[in-house]
């Protein structure tokens, strides 16, 4: 990837707004390689993503963010300069199924996920030479079903002591406590079927497929305190007939589910979802 540096902003909308960002990136000597912009009609809400060959900037990036702040201040800018050369630590949590894990841990091994994976965390043993395999710490956290508590604040104590700027659940089976969603807002990602509200509890699929459903897909979302209601960062649906069988929904919802995943924490890590209440703007 390019070295470039990611201006990332959203803010009350008003006139003049792109011409002063792009005033202020001149006058420093960027160069633009991509540039995004949204105007939100309803909330009168406006973002933007911008990204600078980090070459050309006359000052560095730190000089820059304090000369830009006066006029993020003037505009009540929500605002980051991100270095893409900073890789972020994604810590990965996940339970039995392996086809979330396993394709990240590809996607990473590969280079198409431009992320540091310092740990994956899981309540069960099953996952762990894969993980391994790829020379990456396993910690094992056992949950105890009549008391919770103490695995959820070692896993969230985990996380923390592993540096983690990301969370993933990949396919992680377990409520994440109101704290660890606090600590992690906007910042822990997770993804499921998306049969949700219409099939709710244990073998969605066995259920979608006695109703004859006709699509299936995946829902990724940041997670928030109510559970599978945050906002949600990518979705994708597959068609299917009666002509398959509940393995063959199992077998299509997880390639779904692999894809969908991957392209939110590819759009996560490369600075492209902007949350704005319980939506996002994502600048693919």
């Amino acid at each position: 990837m390019d070295h470039t540096y990611r201006l990332v902003i959203s803010c009350p909308d008003r006139v003049g707004i792109v011409a002063r960002v792009s005033q202020f990136v001149a006058e420093h000597g960027g160069w633009l390689t991509e540039a995004n912009y949204h105007a939100d009609a309803e909330s009168n809400w406006f973002f933007m993503r911008n990204e600078i060959r980090a070459e050309s900037l006359k000052v560095s990036a730190q000089a820059c963010r304090d000369a830009f702040a006066p006029l993020a201040a003037e505009y009540g800018m929500h605002w980051a300069l991100v270095d893409s050369a900073v890789k972020r630590k994604v810590v990965i949590l996940a339970s039995h199924a392996s086809h979330c894990l396993a394709d990240i841990l590809h996607r990473w091994h590969s280079g198409e996920l431009d992320c540091d994976i310092p740990c994956v965390i899981s309540n069960h043993e099953n996952l762990r030479s894969m993980v391994e395999w790829h020379g990456i710490p396993f910690e094992f956290v056992a949950i105890d079903p009549e008391n919770k508590a103490p695995a959820h604040a070692e896993i969230m104590a985990l996380a923390q002591r592993y540096e983690a700027d990301c969370v993933v659940l990949a396919r992680y089976m377990q409520i994440i406590q109101p704290e660890f969603c606090q600590a992690y807002a906007g910042r822990m990602i997770n993804i499921h079927h998306s049969f949700l509200p219409s099939f709710i509890g244990a073998n969605p699929y066995q259920k979608a497929f006695d109703r004859g459903v006709k699509l299936i897909g995946a829902t990724c979302h940041y997670v928030t305190e109510r559970l599978d209601e945050g906002p949600i960062i990518e979705q994708d649906v597959i068609r299917v007939s009666h002509r398959h069988s509940k393995d063959d929904l199992v077998r299509l919802g997880k390639d779904v589910e692999k894809s969908v995943l991957a392209r939110a924490l590819r759009n996560h890590l490369e600075d492209r979802v902007l949350v704005h209440g319980n939506k996002t703007v994502v600048f693919d």
